[in-house]
Protein backbone atom coordinates (compact mmCIF):
# COMPACT_ATOMS: atom_id res chain seq x y z
CA UNK A 1 0.00 0.00 0.00
CA UNK A 2 2.84 2.35 0.88
CA UNK A 3 4.45 1.65 -2.52
CA UNK A 4 1.24 2.52 -4.34
CA UNK A 5 0.91 5.75 -2.36
CA UNK A 6 4.52 6.72 -3.14
CA UNK A 7 4.02 5.95 -6.83
CA UNK A 8 0.84 8.04 -6.98
CA UNK A 9 2.50 10.95 -5.19
CA UNK A 10 5.42 10.89 -7.63
CA UNK A 11 3.10 10.62 -10.63
CA UNK A 12 1.19 13.69 -9.47
CA UNK A 13 4.36 15.66 -8.76
CA UNK A 14 6.05 15.04 -12.13
CA UNK A 15 3.76 17.27 -14.24
CA UNK A 16 4.22 20.12 -11.76
CA UNK A 17 7.98 19.70 -11.87
CA UNK A 18 7.96 19.60 -15.66
CA UNK A 19 5.93 22.82 -15.79
CA UNK A 20 8.26 24.53 -13.36
CA UNK A 21 11.29 23.80 -15.54
CA UNK A 22 9.54 23.88 -18.93
CA UNK A 23 11.70 26.59 -20.53
CA UNK A 24 15.06 25.88 -18.92
CA UNK A 25 17.80 26.48 -21.48
CA UNK A 26 15.57 28.49 -23.79
CA UNK A 27 16.39 31.78 -22.07
CA UNK A 28 19.65 31.93 -24.03
CA UNK A 29 17.91 31.78 -27.42
CA UNK A 30 18.26 34.81 -29.66
CA UNK A 31 14.51 34.72 -30.26
CA UNK A 32 12.91 33.02 -27.28
CA UNK A 33 9.78 31.91 -29.17
CA UNK A 34 11.77 30.10 -31.90
CA UNK A 35 14.45 27.45 -31.66
CA UNK A 36 17.51 27.76 -33.89
CA UNK A 37 16.12 24.88 -35.93
CA UNK A 38 12.76 26.63 -36.39
CA UNK A 39 14.54 29.79 -37.55
CA UNK A 40 16.56 27.72 -40.01
CA UNK A 41 13.42 26.00 -41.31
CA UNK A 42 11.50 29.24 -41.79
CA UNK A 43 14.44 30.82 -43.59
CA UNK A 44 14.73 27.79 -45.89
CA UNK A 45 10.99 27.69 -46.62
CA UNK A 46 10.57 24.24 -45.05
CA UNK A 47 7.13 22.68 -44.75
CA UNK A 48 7.15 22.22 -40.96
CA UNK A 49 3.79 20.44 -41.11
CA UNK A 50 1.94 23.51 -42.39
CA UNK A 51 0.51 21.58 -45.35
CA UNK A 52 -0.79 18.51 -43.49
CA UNK A 53 -4.40 19.40 -44.28
CA UNK A 54 -3.51 19.21 -47.98
CA UNK A 55 -1.00 16.35 -47.90
CA UNK A 56 -3.24 14.02 -45.94
CA UNK A 57 -6.25 14.78 -48.13
CA UNK A 58 -4.75 13.78 -51.47
CA UNK A 59 -3.09 17.08 -52.39
CA UNK A 60 0.56 16.13 -52.94
CA UNK A 61 3.52 18.43 -52.41
CA UNK A 62 5.93 19.17 -55.25
CA UNK A 63 9.08 18.17 -53.37
CA UNK A 64 7.77 14.66 -52.75
CA UNK A 65 6.29 14.44 -56.24
CA UNK A 66 9.75 15.13 -57.66
CA UNK A 67 11.28 12.56 -55.32
CA UNK A 68 8.77 10.01 -56.63
CA UNK A 69 8.80 11.25 -60.25
CA UNK A 70 9.83 7.92 -61.80
CA UNK A 71 7.40 5.88 -59.72
CA UNK A 72 4.62 8.32 -60.60
CA UNK A 73 5.60 8.15 -64.28
CA UNK A 74 5.65 11.93 -64.61
CA UNK A 75 5.87 13.23 -68.15
CA UNK A 76 8.63 15.68 -69.06
CA UNK A 77 6.07 18.49 -69.01
CA UNK A 78 4.85 17.45 -65.55
CA UNK A 79 8.42 17.33 -64.21
CA UNK A 80 9.14 20.76 -65.60
CA UNK A 81 5.91 22.26 -64.27
CA UNK A 82 6.44 20.62 -60.86
CA UNK A 83 10.00 21.93 -60.63
CA UNK A 84 8.84 25.43 -61.58
CA UNK A 85 6.07 25.26 -58.97
CA UNK A 86 8.49 24.14 -56.29
CA UNK A 87 11.08 26.78 -57.18
CA UNK A 88 8.49 29.57 -57.10
CA UNK A 89 7.04 28.27 -53.85
CA UNK A 90 10.43 27.97 -52.15
CA UNK A 91 11.30 31.55 -53.10
CA UNK A 92 7.97 32.78 -51.75
CA UNK A 93 8.16 30.69 -48.56
CA UNK A 94 11.72 31.82 -47.84
CA UNK A 95 10.71 35.47 -48.24
CA UNK A 96 7.69 35.06 -45.95
CA UNK A 97 9.75 32.98 -43.51
CA UNK A 98 12.37 35.73 -43.28
CA UNK A 99 9.65 38.29 -42.54
CA UNK A 100 8.15 35.99 -39.91
CA UNK A 101 11.50 35.50 -38.18
CA UNK A 102 12.01 39.27 -38.21
CA UNK A 103 8.52 39.80 -36.75
CA UNK A 104 9.34 37.37 -33.94
CA UNK A 105 12.63 39.19 -33.43
CA UNK A 106 10.74 42.51 -33.07
CA UNK A 107 8.41 40.88 -30.53
CA UNK A 108 11.46 39.58 -28.65
CA UNK A 109 13.04 43.07 -28.60
CA UNK A 110 9.80 44.56 -27.37
CA UNK A 111 9.85 42.37 -24.28
CA UNK A 112 13.61 42.73 -23.86
CA UNK A 113 13.17 46.49 -23.72
CA UNK A 114 10.86 46.12 -20.74
CA UNK A 115 8.52 48.70 -22.24
CA UNK A 116 5.53 46.76 -23.54
CA UNK A 117 2.69 49.10 -24.40
CA UNK A 118 -0.61 47.26 -25.04
CA UNK A 119 -1.19 48.74 -28.51
CA UNK A 120 2.38 48.07 -29.63
CA UNK A 121 2.18 44.51 -28.33
CA UNK A 122 -1.13 43.91 -30.09
CA UNK A 123 0.26 45.17 -33.39
CA UNK A 124 3.44 43.09 -33.10
CA UNK A 125 1.46 39.92 -32.38
CA UNK A 126 -0.95 40.61 -35.24
CA UNK A 127 1.96 41.06 -37.66
CA UNK A 128 3.64 37.83 -36.58
CA UNK A 129 0.35 35.91 -36.73
CA UNK A 130 -0.50 37.29 -40.17
CA UNK A 131 2.91 36.25 -41.48
CA UNK A 132 2.52 32.76 -40.04
CA UNK A 133 -0.84 32.58 -41.84
CA UNK A 134 0.78 33.69 -45.10
CA UNK A 135 3.48 31.06 -44.65
CA UNK A 136 0.91 28.33 -44.16
CA UNK A 137 -1.20 29.57 -47.06
CA UNK A 138 1.84 29.47 -49.33
CA UNK A 139 2.38 25.81 -48.50
CA UNK A 140 -1.28 24.85 -48.81
CA UNK A 141 -1.75 26.76 -52.07
CA UNK A 142 1.30 25.03 -53.53
CA UNK A 143 -0.21 21.64 -52.74
CA UNK A 144 -3.50 22.75 -54.31
CA UNK A 145 -1.68 23.78 -57.47
CA UNK A 146 0.37 20.58 -57.49
CA UNK A 147 -2.68 18.38 -57.57
CA UNK A 148 -3.89 20.12 -60.72
CA UNK A 149 -0.69 19.00 -62.48
CA UNK A 150 -1.30 15.30 -61.78
CA UNK A 151 -3.77 12.73 -63.02
CA UNK A 152 -6.08 11.01 -60.54
CA UNK A 153 -4.08 7.81 -61.01
CA UNK A 154 -0.87 9.64 -60.10
CA UNK A 155 -2.51 11.15 -57.03
CA UNK A 156 -3.66 7.68 -55.96
CA UNK A 157 -0.19 6.21 -56.58
CA UNK A 158 1.40 9.10 -54.66
CA UNK A 159 -0.84 8.41 -51.64
CA UNK A 160 0.08 4.73 -51.66
CA UNK A 161 3.80 5.44 -52.07
CA UNK A 162 3.68 7.86 -49.16
CA UNK A 163 1.90 5.28 -47.00
CA UNK A 164 -1.50 6.94 -46.82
Amino acid sequence: MKTIFTFCALALALPAAAQHHGYVGEQSRDIKALSADEVKQYLSGAGMGYAKAAELNRFPGPMHVLELADKLALSAAQRSATQALMDAHKAEARAIGAKLVEAERRLEHLFRSGNVAPAVLAEAVKQAAALEGEYRLSHLETHRRMRALLTEEQVERYAKLRGY
